[in-house]
């Protein structure tokens, strides 16, 4: 239903997790909207709805996980449009979980779009049907990369499928000012490296846990003597703390590691990323945001999202974060500084352009908004 001049819009995705990647992604959706749409009213179906309230105060939030169809549909009706991601949330037993959300929109009539959406791994029955079925009936289908679109494509989609990038890219840094590393532990004047490691959750269930801590252990150390470097882990969510405690756990030098412990925006940590001479990580946003800030940065490619941004920037990555690459990966660490300005500048060109790409879903959201509100002036 129509607000005020302007549209009712929801969005539904992987939000209120405390999540810093999901909640860049939903930032720089936002942000997109509001300058399509100035006087939208956005309803954001999230995992918490009052933290979703107060990181962005100019939309609702309502929950979704855990509620009723008959609920789900009251909010349903309100809707013009239904936005779908962005994020990687369409994989095995995760996707019906969204999708039966978007089957009750779709019974009501409600055009959905996806969002730069992340789809895959994809192999379950349930899951590939559900995804095929669905995403059949959508307005526009945009992915944030090209397995993703691959994925869509052997699950038997035919609807046309628009490949553009993570909505993170449209993301702008704020400051983040030299004392609040100080705050954090960090001393002053020295090189710092950034790390991100992850738990194995439902995205990267194969991950020996105790391999990747020692691997990872391994290429803090060396950072340490190589560059004479202190060491910042940088938690995405709230698991990876545990984790950063257990690569820190095997560092020889662990008196030069730290661990972000402050909440922060995910406006900020791309602001902090700028403190970092190096960058190595697991998680899909902490690259993004390395590669944003022209950080040099190694990704350790745990799934398929990470070696698709890797090759996208045309970034060396080996394939996975197993012991037996410890040899490889530490010389391609030592070439990764040796190397850096100038690997530095080669990415920066293509982050330009895939920034560009980000913006290739606001036009195919333009467009389905435009037709929406000639819709309604009609009906006026």
């Amino acid at each position: 239903m129509t607000h005020g001049a302007g549209l009712t819009i929801g969005v539904l995705g992987s939000y209120g997790g405390r999540n810093l990647g999901d909640e860049a992604i939903l930032t720089g959706l936002l942000t997109d909207l509001r300058t399509q749409e100035p006087n939208a009213r956005i309803i954001v179906f999230s995992r918490n709805p009052d933290h979703t309230r107060a990181a962005h105060p100019d939309v609702e939030a309502v929950p979704w996980e855990g509620v009723s169809r008959t609920d789900s549909a009251l909010v349903l009706a309100q809707l013009d449009l239904l936005i779908l991601g962005g994020g990687g949330i369409l994989y095995d037993r995760e996707a019906r979980r969204y999708l039966r959300v978007v089957r009750v929109a779709q019974e009501r009539g409600l055009p959905l779009i996806t969002y730069a959406v992340g789809v895959g791994p994809l192999s379950d029955a349930v899951d590939t049907g559900m995804v095929r079925e669905t995403l059949a009936g959508a307005t526009q289908v945009t992915v944030r990369d090209q397995e993703s679109r691959m994925v869509l494509e052997e699950a038997g989609l035919l609807n046309p499928i628009t490949v553009t990038a993570d909505p993170a890219f449209l993301l702008q840094p704020a400051d983040f000012p030299a004392h609040l590393l100080a705050e954090e532990g960090v001393p002053a004047g020295k090189r710092l490296v950034g790390i991100s490691v992850r738990e194995p959750g439902r995205a990267a269930e194969r991950l020996d846990v105790d391999g990747y801590h020692r691997l990872l252990a391994q290429i803090g150390d060396f950072l340490v003597h190589r560059i004479d470097a202190y060491v910042l882990f940088v938690p995405m969510e709230r698991d990876d703390i545990r984790h950063s405690h257990g690569v820190l756990s095997h560092m020889v030098a662990a008196e030069r590691g730290r661990i972000l412990h402050g909440t922060y925006s995910p406006e900020q940590v791309l602001g902090l990323m700028r403190h970092f001479d190096l960058a190595v990580g697991m998680r899909l946003h902490f690259l993004i945001f390395a590669a944003m800030v022209g950080t040099p940065f190694l990704p350790l490619p745990y799934a398929g999202k990470v070696f698709d941004l890797a090759q996208r920037l045309g970034v060396p990555a080996l394939r996975g974060v197993e012991r037996e690459v410890e040899g490889p990966l530490l010389a391609e660490v030592d070439r990764l500084w040796d190397e850096r300005a100038e690997r530095a500048e080669a990415t920066a060109r293509r982050v330009a352009e895939v920034c560009e790409q980000a913006r290739g879903t606001s036009e195919v959201t333009r467009g389905v908004l435009e037709r929406l509100r000639s819709q309604t002036l009609t009906r006026a």
